[in-house]
């Protein structure tokens, strides 16, 4: 009976922590943008712990992590850093990780240019089709770029 019951024990832990597997991956997929002119990037979860940069509105991020209301979030370089999650949206958004990044009428490579958009330049995303992305630049432009030039979703 003891042998029993220890299995069983042992079956249910490991279908509740197989179940949780999704959810824990899921979490390092979701992507959020900045909902705001300007979002502090902190040392840890709350308003007591440092700013150490900020950040524009639209910026694109990785979420990593959470506790209650803050997310962990990690960019285009790698950077982490703690947001508060209601200051964040589901917006789309991409940043320029190339030195440059061509925007071009229509997604090909014989399209005449639009734009050209610099590292670090964050383009709201309009509609994604195979290796391209059709983006509105911070200044306005709208444009295809090959998708190796950028960093989002």
């Amino acid at each position: 009976m003891f042998r029993f019951s220890r299995l069983f024990a042992l079956l249910l832990a490991f279908f509740l922590a197989w179940m949780t597997l999704p959810s824990a991956f899921a979490a390092g997929r979701q992507m959020v943008s900045s909902a705001v002119t300007t979002l502090n990037m902190r040392t840890g979860p709350g308003q007591r712990h440092e700013a150490h940069w900020t950040v524009g509105k639209g910026y694109p991020f990785r979420v990593i992590g959470r506790k209650g209301d803050w997310l962990r979030v990690s960019d285009f370089e790698n950077d982490k850093a703690w947001v508060y999650g209601p200051m964040t949206s589901k917006t789309r958004h991409h940043v320029v990780k190339a030195k440059v990044a061509i925007l071009r009428r229509s997604a090909s490579t014989r399209s005449p240019v639009v734009k050209r958009a610099r590292y670090g330049d964050v383009l709201r995303t309009l509609e994604r089709r195979g290796d391209w992305v059709k983006v509105r630049h911070e200044g306005g432009a709208t444009g295809w770029v090959a998708r190796r030039l950028v960093w989002g979703w």
